[in-house]
């Protein structure tokens, strides 16, 4: 009978060690975090898999990314769904914080928008002008992919066909001939549909130089200096989220736009090439 008891006992023992060194691995595992809401074209361009990894060499933070467009980034921050914001529409990440709900916004990077279309360019946008190119656009029977998701590159396009004179692409281009189409989704989406469709999109360089399906399109408006792209990082405000990770969050905002941060993102590169510029300290 004693036998049994201690064989009882052993394994009881035994599997509460077990259980207690699992558990132990788990939060290990799992360790000190942020949320990060953040753009389509940070992740779907792979730079976020070449720096977050450093960042957690350097401080021990993981970061876990939800990409979204840049609106919807900035309203996740609002809701204090996340710890801090990665995002490039510059006019609303001011707004962002002058309404309360983010700590000051800092710039990290730039690349620039691009038009991409088809290579034969039927609508003879090929050229620096991104206005002039639109206008063209809007004046064919040919396609246009729209974002349409409130995102950075959204806005900016949204921008341009303004600047182009026209209000509301989708509903107000001469003739109505024009094919403009709004998907509702991230970048690389949104070039897949292009591609399959040979229409024009305006995306971020960093994006379409990691797009792997380019099919018959090609870049054919670049160099407007109305195309540039900068980037920030805004630490949501604790004061409106106390819950909101502030040590942490502050720690990748200073890491990001410090030496480290500023020297892997030059660093990152696809074919030799170079998707971002660091600018942290301009």
């Amino acid at each position: 009978m004693r036998s049994i008891v201690r064989t009882l006992t052993r394994g009881v023992l035994i599997g509460f060690a077990a259980a207690t060194a699992a558990l132990g691995a788990a939060a290990a595992a799992t360790g000190p975090y942020i949320v990060m809401s953040s753009t389509t074209s940070t992740e779907q361009s792979g730079l976020f898999a070449h720096l977050l990894p450093a960042f957690k060499k350097a401080r021990g933070i993981d970061v876990r990314v939800v990409a979204q467009g840049t609106g919807q980034a900035l309203d996740m921050g609002r809701r204090g769904d996340a710890d801090v914001l990665f995002v490039h529409d510059q006019a609303a990440e001011e707004k962002f914080v002058a309404e309360g709900f983010g700590l000051a916004r800092r710039p990290v990077m730039y690349n620039d928008f691009v038009l991409v279309g088809p290579a034969a360019d039927p609508a003879a946008t090929r050229g620096r002008d991104i206005v002039a190119a639109l206008r063209k656009l809007a004046a064919s029977n040919l396609p246009f992919i729209s974002r349409g998701d409130r995102s950075g590159t959204h806005a900016a396009e949204l921008r341009y066909w303004k600047e182009a004179g026209i209000d509301d692409p989708a509903a107000n281009a001469p003739g109505k001939t024009f094919l403009y189409r709004a998907c509702g989704c991230g970048m690389g989406p949104a070039l897949n549909i292009a591609s399959s469709s040979d229409a024009y999109v305006l995306t971020d360089r960093g994006t379409w130089l990691a797009f792997k399906n380019p099919g018959k399109l090609a870049i054919l408006v670049e160099g407007d200096s109305r195309l540039f792209n900068q980037y920030g990082v805004i630490v949501v405000n604790p004061a409106r989220h106390p819950h909101v990770k502030l040590a942490e969050a502050q720690a990748f905002s200073d890491w990001v736009t410090g030496p480290e941060g500023q020297s892997s993102i030059a660093a990152y590169r696809i074919d030799g090439k170079q998707l971002f510029f660091p600018n942290a300290d301009r």
